[in-house]
């Protein structure tokens, strides 16, 4: 008796962990999402108005995570938790293939028209920042959703990590184009976000329609 009221105490401060984690993630996505969108709607940056909006979109994630763990603190049933796993996997699936759609049409648009973009000291700080902040995140995501079983913690981990993917295609576009002044490059390196996004959104929805390990989300890295 005495054990199992101790892992269930445990395992309570593991969820309430998750819950602290989820917080400052979210914190950080709505400090990326502003200042991604609006850095590169100034710069004429498609690769940055993606990198914010891939943000939204996790923001929006990480909200409905943030509910789901919530539910577990307040003691709710295994089948309502459940529910709420897969109602942010289709959340956030379906979002995030249509981003795919956007960033295809639009870098397209771009390179047929020749639209290049500008180099900001703001976005190159951003980006910077996402490629260190987010591996960390990452890792307090998949170590604390395997200690709740949280398939969608570790899910959403994977996500931060893609994140940081994303951030350092983004960073070597902003380079590439303040070094050697490619027009183009950032066009390409928006596209190139399309693997990570479609990759992610793809592994999202299968996860909301109960594919047993459809994803490596759930795996540790």
């Amino acid at each position: 008796m005495k054990l199992r009221r101790r892992v269930s105490v445990e395992n309570s401060l593991s969820v309430k962990k998750g819950v602290n984690i989820e917080l400052l993630s979210i914190a950080w996505m709505v400090i990326e999402a502003v200042v991604a969108i609006l850095s590169g709607i100034a710069a004429h940056s498609l690769s940055l108005v993606a990198f914010g909006a891939d943000s939204v979109i996790e923001l929006i994630a990480g909200g409905v995570l943030l509910w789901r763990l919530q539910i577990e603190v307040r003691g709710a049933s295994h089948t309502r938790v459940e529910r709420a796993e897969k109602r942010s996997s289709w959340v956030v699936g379906i979002a995030l293939i249509l981003l795919c759609a956007y960033i295809v049409i639009a870098s397209i648009d771009k390179l047929l028209t020749h639209h290049g973009a500008e180099t900001t000291y703001v976005a190159l700080g951003l980006v910077i920042a996402s490629a260190i902040i987010m591996p960390y995140l990452s890792r307090a995501k998949k170590r604390i959703g395997t200690q709740i079983g949280s398939k969608a913690l570790r899910a959403d981990g994977s996500c931060s990590m893609v994140c940081a993917y994303m951030a350092w295609t983004v960073l070597a576009g902003v380079l590439f184009r303040a070094l050697f002044g490619w027009w183009w490059v950032d066009s390409i390196a928006a596209l190139a976000l399309v693997y990570f996004v479609w990759k992610e959104g793809w592994e999202a929805i299968q996860e909301a329609r109960g594919k047993e390990d459809a994803c490596g989300c759930g795996h540790e890295n």
